[in-house]
Formats: C-alpha cells, sequence, structure tokens
C-alpha cells in the first residue's frame, strides 16, 4: 500500500538547520517523487532544504496567490491572462506520463489494451463490466473477468485530472460535452482519492477497479497500468521513451508562459498522456533573496538531477528549453524595486 512513496499530504523534503535557508511550495502531486528526490540531493549537496506538499495543483495556485509558499506547482499551466492577473510567471520543471492503472487478479501488468473512447465509456459509466464487447474486442486471446468496473478519480483539483480528461476529450466528443476537461469535474460515476497516493491506493484496495496516477506512483509500487491506443493507432506501453516522443513536437517559444498541453500528439511512439509539470512565483518577490533561492533549487536540479528524474522515469528539460526558461526568470522575477532578482 504505497509504502515505498508518500504515507501523508504534506512532505518535509529535507530538514532545515538553524542556519540553512528554506524554500517551501506547494501543489501537484504528478511530480512529487521527483522533487523529492532533488530535494534530498539537494540538501546533501548544499545545505538548504525544500519543504514541499503535495496538495494537488489547484490547491497549489491556490497558496503562491496567497503568497504562503514560495512556489506554487501545477500540471495544469495557466493562461497568459490568468497569470498576469495574479502577477505570476510559470516555467516547466520537468515532464512525464499519466496512465491507467487496474486492479485485474490473474491478468499480468500491461496485458490489457485500452482506447481513449473505451476509458471515456467507463468513466462516463456506459461500460460497466470488464468482459463488456468493446473491451473483449481490443484484447482478443485475454480471460477477461466478469467483475464490476469501479471508477477511480481525484477528488481534489488536479493537474493530472486535467491532463487525463483532456486526453478523453480530444478522443470522446461524448466525454468532452458530458464532462470536459478541467483540474476539477463533475464525474459520472466512482469513487474519489486524495492525490495521485489516494487514487493508486483506491486502486490497489478495490478488486476490478481502474484509475489514473503519474507512472512513478504505478511503477515504484507495482500496480498494474494498461496499454494505450495513441493518435497514430498503436498500442504503446508506458515509459520515459514514449513520453520524450511526446514532447518532442512541444513548440515551447510560441506558446506564452511556456503553457504547452502534451496529450493525444502524433507520432507512432507518443504516449497518448504526456505532460508537463510547470512552476508558479510572483513577478514581484517582496523577499528577493527567498525568491531567488526557490530558483537556486531548480537551478541546481535542471544541472544536476536529470539522472535521478530518468531513474523515476520523468524525462528532464531539453538544454535548450533549461536556456530559455532561465532567460524567462531574468525577464520576469523583480525585487520590490523592480530590479532583477535573478
Amino acid at each position: 500500500m504505497l509504502a515505498s512513496l508518500v504515507t501523508g499530504a504534506t512532505v518535509v523534503m529535507a530538514m532545515s538547520s538553524a542556519m540553512a535557508a528554506n524554500v517551501t511550495g506547494a501543489g501537484a502531486s504528478f511530480p512529487y517523487p521527483v522533487y523529492a528526490k532533488w530535494a534530498e540531493n539537494y540538501k546533501a549537496a548544499t545545505q538548504n532544504s525544500v519543504n514541499y506538499q503535495s496538495v494537488g495543483s489547484s490547491a497549489g495556485i491556490k497558496q503562491i496567490k496567497a503568497k504562503t509558499v514560495d512556489f506554487g506547482a501545477s500540471d495544469m499551466p495557466l493562461s497568459a491572462a490568468d497569470l498576469d492577473a495574479a502577477g505570476l510567471f510559470q516555467f516547466p520543471a520537468i515532464m512525464g506520463g499519466v496512465v491507467t492503472i487496474v486492479n485485474l487478479p490473474g491478468i499480468a501488468p500491461g496485458a490489457i489494451k485500452l482506447t481513449g473512447p473505451v476509458v471515456a465509456d467507463i468513466y462516463l459509466g456506459k461500460i460497466t463490466k470488464w468482459n463488456a464487447p468493446q473491451i473483449a474486442a481490443l484484447n482478443p486471446g485475454v480471460k477477461l473477468p466478469d467483475d464490476d468496473i469501479t471508477v477511480v478519480y481525484r477528488a481534489d483539483g488536479s493537474g493530472t485530472s486535467f491532463l487525463f480528461t483532456d486526453y478523453l476529450s480530444k478522443t470522446s466528443p461524448s466525454f468532452k460535452s458530458a464532462i470536459g476537461a478541467g483540474a476539477t469535474v463533475k464525474w459520472a460515476t466512482g469513487v474519489g482519492g486524495k492525490g495521485n497516493d489516494g487514487v493508486a491506493a483506491n486502486v490497489q484496495r478495490i478488486k476490478g477497479s481502474i484509475g489514473y496516477v503519474e507512472w512513478a506512483y504505478a511503477k515504484k509500487n507495482r500496480i498494474a497500468h494498461t496499454q494505450l491506443k495513441n493518435k497514430d493507432g498503436v498500442f504503446l506501453q508506458p515509459d520515459d521513451e514514449a513520453f520524450k516522443a511526446a514532447a518532442a513536437s512541444a513548440e515551447w517559444t510560441k506558446t506564452p508562459g511556456f503553457g504547452i498541453v502534451l496529450t493525444d500528439q502524433a507520432g507512432k511512439n507518443s504516449w497518448p498522456i504526456t505532460g508537463v509539470s510547470y512552476v508558479l512565483m510572483h513577478k514581484t518577490q517582496a523577499d528577493a533573496a527567498k525568491g531567488k533561492e526557490a530558483l537556486k533549487f531548480f537551478d541546481w536540479a535542471f544541472k544536476n538531477g536529470d539522472a535521478a528524474a530518468v531513474e523515476l522515469d520523468y524525462v528532464p528539460l531539453p538544454d535548450s528549453v533549461v536556456k530559455l526558461v532561465n532567460e524567462s526568470w531574468k525577464a520576469n522575477m523583480k525585487d520590490a524595486s523592480g530590479k532583477a532578482a535573478w
């Protein structure tokens, strides 16, 4: 039961000494495993600590707007208008994939094939049995159980939910019209769980269930996943190469605030639910030294954290994008007098 990952919503990534700088952040659970590893390594290298609360993207946006943390994190990019209205800027920190997970005893992980429209109909409550014709047609030779399907979804405002519902909305007109894409939506059926860890725990607990989580949560806790059919019609297993393929066509320079969405990307090797996790900070820093410390953490991670990210099956930002991010820090973050704070 998730013993290898999070056991609570708030996680202190590294203990702070009296003299060490302490940075606080809150938001998406999607990047939590890699942020935790980065912070552990950063503490060892610099003696400075990062305290990150894995509370969901919506809560992270709320906390950074309220200035109760030094940075927020969201897997749903804010629009340029929303950023300007709140006095925020955003930048990408890491990329990864969302996967569908199931509890089907006797069926090997990765053996079940699903498509966007079929997953959408499951979450709409239209497909209620695992041996339904729509699922059986995708899985000849697989002995599907006559079990009821229990849908598991994120109960909190979630960037992972945004990526998942955005993908289903792109592949299913019925889902788009009935539920649509968003960090918080009105689900048609199912059981809610808080955070990626809460969804994973419910799927592990409920026989016949299906849920969606960031890939690291499924892999590290040995939760069975499914294949998904991508835009080019290819059934894929999730891995970092498939996430990289989806991210390869990202047009960072053409999107204000780097706000790209990588779901349902073309390409035979592209995982269909790939996403970017963003960091949100205030353009004007009341405590410029604290803001600079937060950027120092991400600067260190971009220079030293790729191996840890890859080990957890995330996709590090390309060097060209890191350069753009650094330029955005210089252009956007100011101290109270209007001088550059980075």
